[in-house]
């Protein structure tokens, strides 16, 4: 079945057995619908109990919004995005690395857009975001409801370049929200920069509820997707066609023409916006390390013009810190890591596994291969090219080809009986990672100069290449267990 848009992607989990819930029963968008989905399907690094191979879930009843829906957990496991973009679960960071380099464009369609069949104006009196857009909040802590996989699309105002990515929003008012821009981390951050030098609002469209191949490409970074690529190119690749843009009703910017909502506005230039204004609980949202990050005080303020949705939209979402994160996160850095290496090492590194406990960011297992002596140090190599083509990676463990990355347990393994801690840690202090991070602080060490420098780490967990004969693993008969268990 193809996948052409968030209806289509959820029509084909209802195809698949146990992928995909729903419910009729009522359930509060405020912290009780991400209550209720941590223990059926969150996972990632959401506190336990929770279940991290559970399925997708649509709420069909949600208080305040009669005639709207919420899903979440869509893309909360790698067998279902495997799924959603015809590919092996195991195969998903190469196929990225893929689509990256052989990127189609984007089109703007004259045609109707499914995302405008209902079309509210900021100017008419009785407009309000929290009655139009269901948007859940996490915790009862939050700062406010949340728009988690809004994407972000406007234009450099001096290159007319395009970019889409994916930020916090938090609705503020009636017709305001606050986005969160990280200072020279992300595309949108940099055209809202420049737009502020020149005295002028930044048109920004946010379309969500959309093909699920737009969500991950959006998550790819620098230096993979420089300022100035458009990530949907990419979703392009991955469908085979042109991703379909409409122009928005309100400013002069374009959207995801199939999207369930687009929230239609301008970042105001220089002005900004405490997060939690409204709540006061001190708390954002909570990241995808684990925690409650805490609130901005120099979020950006949108001023929203228009919401348009289609006829009985729906609302997707996320839990911050879940199994979601780590697929839109760190599919695209296993792509971003294969590229850089392949290119430098073509050939050494077989396979990439940005680990669910590092929330998608934070740890990459590298799958090396050494054939002749002279290979030996280049597993390292990769490692620090690792750290390069995605510079919030924080850990690499490096490992052989007869170990399954994707198993934890063979992970762990091959540091038990391939690694040494006195040899086999190689760290390089003082680097820039990642302001999420509890303990890159210079409260939790004196040696962190200042938030969001870490001590970056290689576990060498490979087998030296003069001693590979010493370790080969025990060998079993080939037999097809079929035989015997029909």
């Amino acid at each position: 079945m193809k996948v052409t848009d968030l209806r289509s992607a959820l029509e084909k989990l209802r195809q698949m057995p146990g992928q995909l819930v729903e419910t009729d029963v009522p359930v509060d968008p405020a912290a009780e619908l991400s209550g209720v989905y941590r223990h059926v399907g969150a996972g990632g690094t959401v506190m336990r109990p929770t279940n991290s191979e559970g399925p997708a879930m649509m709420f069909n009843c949600i208080n305040g919004h009669p005639d709207a829906r919420v899903v979440i957990g869509l893309m909360g496991t790698r067998k279902r995005v495997a799924a959603l973009f015809d590919c092996e679960p195991q195969e998903l960071g190469k196929l990225l690395c893929h689509c990256a380099a052989h990127p189609i464009n984007p089109v703007v369609t004259e045609e109707e857009a499914p995302c405008q069949q209902v079309i509210h104006l900021a100017s008419d009196p009785s407009f309000d975001l929290h009655k139009l857009v269901p948007a859940p909040t996490n915790t009862p802590v939050d700062a406010g409801p949340y728009i988690t996989l809004g994407m972000c699309y406007a234009t450099h105002p001096d290159t007319g370049l395009s970019d889409v990515t994916i930020h916090r929003m938090c609705i503020q008012g009636r017709d305001q929200l606050s986005i969160f821009l990280q200072p020279g981390s992300r595309h949108i951050g940099a055209m809202a920069e420049r737009a502020t030098e020149l005295g002028r609002p930044l048109p920004i469209s946010i379309s969500i509820g959309v093909d699920p191949a737009i969500s991950v490409t959006s998550c790819f970074e620098p230096p993979t997707t420089p300022l100035g690529f458009n990530e949907l190119s990419i979703a392009g690749a991955l469908r085979g066609e042109p991703v379909r843009l409409h122009r928005c009703v309100t400013i002069p910017e374009n959207c995801i023409a199939n999207a369930e909502y687009v929230i239609e506005g301008e970042i105001v230039p220089g002005v900004k916006v405490q997060e939690d204004q409204n709540s006061h609980t001190g708390y954002a949202m909570p990241e995808f390390p684990g925690y409650n990050g805490p609130a901005s005080s120099v979020c950006w303020l949108i001023q929203v013009k228009a919401v348009t949705h289609r006829k009985h939209p729906i609302m997707q979402t996320c839990i911050g810190p879940s199994g979601e994160h780590v697929s839109m996160a760190g599919i695209p850095t296993e792509a971003s890591i294969l590229g850089m290496i392949e290119k430098a090492l073509p050939g050494k590194v077989t396979n990439v596994y940005a680990h669910p406990a590092g929330g998608g960011k934070y740890m990459a297992v590298l799958q090396c291969r050494k054939t002749v002596s002279t290979d030996e140090g280049k597993q390292r190599q990769a490692a620090l090219l690792a750290f390069s083509a995605f510079p919030e990676l924080k850990h690499v463990i490096l490992v052989d080809e007869d170990v399954d990355i994707f198993d934890s347990s063979d992970v762990l393994w091959a540091m038990n009986t391939r690694f040494q801690g006195d040899r086999d840690i190689i760290t390089i202090p003082g680097v820039r990672c990642h302001p999420l991070d509890p303990s890159s602080d210079p409260a939790y060490s004196p040696s962190i100069l200042d938030r969001g420098i870490s001590c970056k780490t290689i576990f060498d967990c490979t087998v030296p290449f003069p001693l590979k004969d010493r370790f080969r693993r025990a060998q079993f008969l080939e037999v097809d267990p079929d035989h015997w268990l029909k």
